[in-house]
C-alpha cells in the first residue's frame, strides 16, 4: 500500500513536470510565431532591436529546455516567467 502511494505521488510529480515543460515549449513556439507573422499590426509590436532581443531570449530558453529535459517543474516555470518578462 505504501509503495502504491509513493508510485502515485511520483507519477503525479512527473505529470506536473512534463506539463510545465510542455507549457514552456508552447510559450516559446507562440513567441516565435508572433515575431514572424506577416500581419502588419503584429510587425509593429517590436522595433528591430527589441525583436532581435526577444528572438535571442526565446532561443536561449529553447536551448536550455533541450539541455535540461529532466529539470524540475519549478525550473520550467521559472524559465517561463523569465521569458514573459
Amino acid at each position: 500500500m505504501q509503495e502504491a502511494k509513493k508510485d502515485r505521488a511520483d507519477d503525479e510529480a512527473s505529470r506536473h513536470r512534463i506539463e510545465a515543460k510542455n507549457d514552456l515549449e508552447s510559450y516559446c513556439f507562440t513567441m516565435r510565431n508572433a515575431l514572424t507573422e506577416e500581419k502588419p499590426k503584429d510587425k509593429d509590436k517590436f522595433e528591430h532591436d527589441g525583436k532581435v532581443a526577444v528572438e535571442k531570449t526565446v532561443q536561449y530558453v529553447q536551448d536550455w529546455i533541450d539541455q535540461n529535459q529532466l529539470a524540475e517543474k519549478d525550473d520550467f516555470e521559472a524559465k517561463q516567467k523569465e521569458l514573459e518578462h
